[in-house]
């Protein structure tokens, strides 16, 4: 597998923007060029070269060695191919990947995977707030893709998420799955207080609800077919990744009805 590998050899002091650095944009640029392209955030203006060392050559996987909480957008507009960073993300991780892998070999900031549409993120770590959720000026959160976090997942986590998948194999924070317009979210240790604040589909699924809202209404216990098909393709696609296989059988709760109410929070054992 080709590809490029930028090795961080001085760690920034100031904000950074990697979205440059994508197998897409990096295909048909010479080194020299590589080096020279703008990260710095600031009237600086620092670039990669800067920063790192580069080595390889361009192909279809793209390596960072060392991690910061200042490397901001990682994979960002990822469309095909793969990255990897051997560390901790900043903010806005995979923000608006269309295609491709993200891997996280660490720690990832707020917004990871915000306005996500396709791909698949791993994080080997926790995450921060507003995973998979709308950024301000966006007009719904994550519309496609998976979303895998090893650890846990911080506050409002989906927030106006439309389709596609969030896993945290830990916990979330508060008011998970607000304002959801469709998609699932499977806490595989449970929710904190508030998950689903005025939901208005989707499916949020967890073994617990640290305080469920007054909104939701007790809908009964079911065997679903759904959960066991959930499990089967997210076995297939993520392989040992995947979450431990649902039994079907769930304790629904439906809303928010102080809104629609065509959301569900699903109690799994």
């Amino acid at each position: 597998m080709s590809g490029l590998t930028f090795r961080l050899n001085t760690y920034p002091d100031e904000r950074i923007d990697l979205s440059p650095l994508i197998p897409s944009r990096l295909a048909s640029l010479p080194l020299t060029d590589i080096l020279a392209l703008v990260v710095g955030t600031t009237k600086r203006q620092l670039k990669v070269g800067d920063f790192f060392a580069v080595s390889g050559q361009s192909g279809d996987t793209v390596t960072i060695q060392g991690g910061s909480e200042h490397l901001d957008f990682v994979g960002a507009g990822l469309d095909r191919g793969t990255l990897i960073l051997n560390g901790d993300a900043g903010a806005y991780a995979g923000r608006k990947m269309t295609g491709g892998e993200l891997h996280i070999r660490g720690r990832a900031g707020a917004w990871l995977g915000s306005g996500l549409s396709g791909g698949l993120i791993t994080v080997k770590g926790s995450a921060g707030d507003q995973v998979g959720s709308m950024c301000p000026g966006d007009k719904f959160g994550m519309t496609g893709g998976i979303v895998h976090v090893e650890g846990s997942i911080g506050d409002r986590v989906g927030e106006k998420m439309r389709r596609g998948t969030i896993i945290a194999r830990g916990t979330t924070g508060t008011h998970a799955g607000s304002r959801m317009l469709g998609g699932t979210i499977w806490a595989e240790q449970g929710f904190g207080p508030g998950p689903g604040t005025l939901l208005r589909r989707g499916t949020l699924i967890g073994p617990t609800v640290e305080q469920m809202l007054p909104t939701f209404a007790d809908s009964g216990k079911h065997d679903l077919v759904i959960l066991r098909v959930l499990s089967r393709y997210l076995s297939a696609t993520l392989g040992p990744l995947a979450p431990s296989p649902l039994s079907g059988r769930a304790h629904k709760f439906s809303g928010d009805l102080a809104t629609i109410g065509k959301g569900e929070i699903l109690i799994v054992s």
